[in-house]
């Protein structure tokens, strides 16, 4: 933000240096053009003072002859007037004198008459001469008044220069300290800066980090556990439990609730004003006590006792889709199913209205053509008739868009939901329509309930029925009234919780997607019900990652344990393929151990006690060799109980027998030991590779962040130059403006001052002239 503001300062400043550079430019082009009137009028100024000097000379010489003449002509008259008195006394002695001064004297006039002719040109030319020295002078007198206004003008436009420089100057001096201000400032936000890239790189890196195991986790969850995207297909996606809105669903019930209760009031009010409308029916025009009613009467009276069968469903109706909307239950319309139901008992009703209808208005037409109906009152009927259509009109018209809001709980196809708000703006306009017909009839009806009162023959009872109709229709028309108004307070919330369903479609496709998502809702509660159990104390954190570490650097790795147990299977099956085969030998050598001893027995039996110790003997040396093979089946068979009777042959048989099983027992023990011992080297060799395989990825990691960290500081380094730079260029170059401006002021100031200078020179010379 500093740097943009600074970037905006010094725009300005360079448009108003620009400016004031383009006035400079014009204030020096007209100084130089004065400057040269000023040359030029100085030139004409001495030429016309050399040919005034010239003129003034000529004059000089010219009066100066002038007087010269006329001393010589006033000498010329005193010597004739002294001579014309001798000229008479010596007229006759002079002759020749007079003849010689007649040639003098017109010798005389002639000269005279040339001096007076050139001294009258001298004069004329004076005469011109004067007064074209007083029309220079007076022109240069006005050029001069001129000028000097000009110079004054002049003057003042530089003076005014000069204190917008002095001020600009000024403005760009604060501006400076400001900037300094500003550059330290911002010194310091790059700072900060350098530093929160720093911790913002860190956050990033872990960010980074967290995000990309999350991704890793949450795609091998995908991989592993989604089947299938259901939420591709419309038709799977509908089968998804939406998001629980238990906000949603308690406005929704609250709504209900109040519209159960202005039904109710709706249903109260129908059932008045038709029953006591059977009631008036009973008694106007023909009293049913007195005479009998006509046959039309009697059928509308039937009608209208039928009024609480079609009239009380609606309650019910309303009753049972109230209990539907619930606090677990998604209420759309798609899920309302009950709205169905209480469209079909408005559409019964309407069936009803109509049936009454033609009924109503002959009633209506038998009162007119009474002989006690006045006009005012047959005006009123006739009213009253064009109120009733227009109150069935507007209930079938209501039961049109009522049904048509129960089409999507049931033919998904018969409303689409582009076209729910419009419908829903529709039956709040037939709503309004409704209360307004209500309302015409209720000032009809209490018009002919006052005109019928007037009337002679009219009974307390016709009154007492004609205030209870009345007062019925008051209360459905206030009901009326109310339910017009909730309907159109609450027809935005309708409109915006249409969109209340699945996700990433426009709602649920069918009644039958919408019926399975809901026992998919209930079984899906349950199960979170039965989820809502004590958990088991979990481990701390520090001990899981302790025990972690352990994990990746103990022996029991997947790989290691996979092939240990594929290492002792084929072990198990190499020792039980032995243990067969040792069976069979030991089986075999059974057999022959008992052949050899029943033949020894038969041998014995026979020979005499003396011949005993050979076959004794030899009878050793088989059970050596039997011994030694019971011993290799590692003691798998039974003790063989010798028929022998001889003692020290069993005692050495089971001497041999034991010391090779216990021989048996400690190699196996040793071979086991061995085995464990190695594979126990082999899982810590190979965990030994795993972390250093590890801690070779975790330093390649460390030193490309390393790296990725210089280049960042590197880069900010550099920013931090760049922007250093690019101030100090500002700086600078706004400091060689204010040189510029200030020589360029100095400039003008000389130019000024020699202005100033050459129209003072100029002002004294022409006083002066």
């Amino acid at each position: 933000m500093a740097s943009a503001e600074l970037q905006g300062k010094y725009q300005k400043l360079a448009q108003e240096y620009s400016k004031l550079r383009a006035q400079n430019q014009v204030l020096k082009k007209g100084v130089v053009d004065e400057q040269a009137n000023s040359a030029a009028l100085k030139e004409q100024l001495k030429m016309k003072d050399q040919s005034l000097r010239k003129l003034q000379q000529e004059m000089d010489s010219l009066t100066f002859r002038n007087l010269q003449l006329a001393k010589r002509v006033e000498l010329l008259q005193d010597e004739l007037a002294l001579s014309e008195p001798r000229g008479k006394k010596n007229k006759k002695s002079g002759d020749s004198s007079s003849q010689l001064s007649q040639e003098q004297k017109s010798v005389f006039d002639e000269d005279l008459q040339k001096k007076i002719e050139e001294n009258e040109r001298l004069h004329i030319q004076f005469f011109e001469a004067d007064e074209q020295h007083k029309h220079v002078e007076a022109e240069l007198r006005s050029r001069l008044a001129t000028l000097e206004t000009e110079a004054a003008q002049h003057q003042a436009v530089v003076d005014g220069l000069t204190r917008k420089y002095m001020e600009t100057i000024e403005k760009l001096q604060n501006d400076k300290a400001k900037l300094e201000v500003i550059s330290q400032a911002l010194e310091k936000e790059a700072k900060e800066c350098r530093l929160r890239t720093e911790e913002c790189q860190l956050q990033l890196k872990n960010l980074h980090e967290d995000l990309s195991g999350r991704l890793e986790e949450s795609l091998s969850v995908i991989n592993e556990k989604v089947p299938f995207n259901d939420t591709k297909y419309s038709q799977y996606n509908a089968l998804n439990v939406p998001v629980h809105n238990r906000r949603h669903q308690l406005k929704m019930r609250d709504i209900a609730g109040q519209a159960l209760g202005f039904v109710r009031d709706l249903v109260t009010a129908l059932l008045n004003f038709h029953t006591y409308t059977e009631q008036r029916i009973q008694i106007f025009p023909v009293d049913s006590a007195i005479d009998t009613i006509s046959p039309l009467n009697q059928r509308f009276s039937q009608y209208l006792h039928e009024n609480a069968s079609y009239v009380r469903p609606l309650e019910e109706g309303m009753l049972h889709l109230f209990e539907s909307v619930t606090e677990d239950t998604v209420t759309v319309l798609e899920t309302t199913v009950k709205l169905k139901t209480f469209s079909e008992h408005l559409t019964s009703y309407i069936c009803f209205l109509r049936k009454i209808l033609p009924y109503q208005l002959k009633s209506l037409e038998e009162e007119c053509e009474s002989s006690l109906c006045t006009s005012a009152l047959r005006a009123r009927n006739l009213e009253l008739s064009q109120d009733m259509k227009k109150m069935t009109a507007v209930f079938e018209k209501l039961q049109t868009y009522v049904s048509l809001l129960a089409l999507p709980s049931t033919e998904p196809d018969g409303l689409l939901r582009t076209n729910y708000s419009s419908v829903l703006t529709n039956v709040g306009a037939a709503l309004h329509g409704f209360h307004d017909v209500m309302k015409d009839i209720s000032k009809h009806y209490s018009q002919k309930a006052t005109i019928e009162h007037e009337l002679p023959i009219a009974t307390q009872k016709l009154i007492t029925t004609n205030d209870c109709i009345v007062s019925s229709v008051v209360a459905l028309t206030n009901g009326a009234g109310k339910v017009a108004s909730f309907f159109s307070n609450n027809v935005d919330y309708f409109i915006a919780s249409l969109s209340y369903g699945p996700k990433a479609t426009s709602g649920f496709i069918s009644p039958l997607s919408a019926e399975c998502m809901l026992q998919y809702k209930k079984k899906a509660s349950a199960y979170m019900k039965a989820l809502r159990k004590p958990l088991p104390e979990s481990v701390p954190y520090e001990e899981a990652l302790a025990n972690r570490r352990v994990l990746l650097s103990s022996t029991e790795s997947r790989e290691g344990l996979a092939q240990q147990v594929q290492q002792s299977l084929e072990k198990i099956s190499k020792l039980e393929q032995e243990k067969e085969h040792w069976m069979l030998e030991a089986q075999l050598a059974k057999i022959k151990l008992e052949k050899e001893n029943q033949r020894i027995a038969d041998k014995l039996k026979s020979t005499s006690p003396g011949q005993a110790v050979g076959p004794a003997q030899e009878n050793a040396s088989v059970v050596n060799a039997l011994g030694q093979e019971e011993a290799s089946a590692k003691a798998v068979l039974e003790p063989v109980h010798s028929t022998s009777l001889l003692p020290d042959v069993e005692s050495r048989e089971d001497l041999i027998k034991n010391h090779y099983m216990a021989r048996i027992v400690e190699l196996t023990s040793q071979l086991q030991l061995a085995d464990s011992k190695s594979v126990h080297f082999y899982a810590e060799c190979r965990a030994l590779s795993k972390r250093l395989a590890l801690a070779e990825k975790s330093k390649e990691t460390l030193a490309e962040e390393m790296k990725v960290a210089s280049q960042s500081i590197s880069r900010l380094q550099d920013e931090l130059t760049t922007t250093k730079r690019s101030y100090e260029d500002q700086l600078s170059m706004m400091s060689d403006h204010l040189c510029s401006m200030n020589e360029t002021l100095s400039k003008q100031r000389e130019e000024i001052d020699t202005l100033k200078m050459s129209s003072k020179g100029n002002s004294k010379k022409n006083k002066s002239r």
